[in-house]
């Protein structure tokens, strides 16, 4: 990009971290469709709003019917999603945000960009570990019987790669509660969510 000059607001991620009386940072789940990433967001999201956190959750399907409608599901359409999604998720942390982003987001590259955009301090990778087996039968979205049917390609999982993470902070077991998920989550951001006055 040529002709830009980056501005130097005076109101910053930690002013507004301190009007919020909590630090802000992106908590990125990834795992398969029918996961329960978007589940698990919605009740994490709930929890931090009662104890008076800002939030945001960013999904994939609403950011796809509008930001990225114009992507389709190649390997470069889905990293560019994920690219335009670190850059979002990082305004909104400066916002003063606690951002949930629920993408299958299937490369670890595309991972990797979303920790450096954002910053490493401000990431929280969550791994959503359901088998491909239980996804395929819990079928929210109808989305695995289509791709049967032939009517989608490139389904994640199926005909297109999900590179399993190598490096995310917390894993998440198909057999665990969504009560005892939501609450074990909770934990381990908050510490994080703590602003220490130096």
């Amino acid at each position: 990009m040529t002709n830009t000059v980056q501005y130097n607001f005076k109101i910053d991620q930690k002013s507004r971290n301190n009007l919020n009386k909590h630090n802000s940072f992106v908590i990125w789940f990834t795992g398969l469709s029918g996961s329960g990433k978007s589940t698990i967001c919605n009740s994490l999201e709930q929890l931090l709003n009662t104890n008076k956190v800002n939030t945001f959750t960013l999904d994939g399907d609403s950011v796809r019917n509008g930001l990225n409608k114009d992507l389709g599901f190649s390997d470069q359409d889905r990293s560019e999603n994920i690219r335009r999604v670190a850059e979002v998720s990082k305004i909104l942390i400066n916002a003063g945000n606690v951002v949930l982003a629920s993408f299958i987001s299937p490369f670890q590259k595309d991972r990797d960009i979303v920790k450096d955009v954002v910053g490493e301090n401000n990431y929280i990778e969550v791994f959503v570990n359901t088998s491909l087996e239980t996804c395929i039968k819990r079928d929210p979205k109808g989305l695995y019987k289509k791709t049967k049917s032939g009517l989608i390609k490139s389904m994640t999982g199926i005909d297109s790669k999900y590179e399993i993470p190598t490096s995310h902070d917390i894993e998440i077991s198909e057999s665990n509660t969504l009560d005892y998920t939501v609450k074990l989550l909770y934990r381990l951001i908050n510490d994080k969510l703590r602003i220490v006055n130096e």
